[in-house]
């Protein structure tokens, strides 16, 4: 093994400072351009693991989104009561909004407020 690896790169450590808790499973911005999926539930200030690479089902949809599979999402951080959801490329990125986080693993229907994504780091940009 190298002597300077340093991990997988499929978790970080991050800090909430969302100001509220923050429930495994949740889907949370690490930094202004990274999307990661909460594996413990951490209180404000609290720091735990996050997971940056995989797939996850069960993730905020806009209700009225369509995509494909494959497609690049928009993680729209006002949607969804300022929680964050997933909605689709042909959505305008508002300040904040990450696009290219994460694909759609699993097409996404109208009506449908989960969804199933594949986090791609590296990709993102924030408008």
């Amino acid at each position: 093994m190298a002597k300077n690896y340093e991990s997988d790169g499929n978790t970080i450590q991050w800090t909430n400072g969302t100001g509220a808790a923050v429930a495994s499973g949740q889907l949370v911005k690490v930094g202004p351009s990274m999307l990661g999926v909460a594996l413990v539930a951490l209180a404000n200030g609290a720091t735990g693991s996050v997971a940056v690479e995989g797939v996850f089902s069960g993730v905020p949809k806009v209700s009225a989104a369509v995509f494909a599979q494959g497609e690049k999402l928009i993680w729209d951080v006002s949607a969804n009561g300022a929680l964050g959801a997933f909605d689709d490329s042909a959505a305008t990125p508002a300040t904040g909004d990450v696009t290219g986080g994460a694909i759609a693993w699993v097409a996404g229907a109208n009506t449908e407020t989960t969804c199933t994504v594949k986090l791609t780091p590296g990709n993102a940009t924030t408008t």
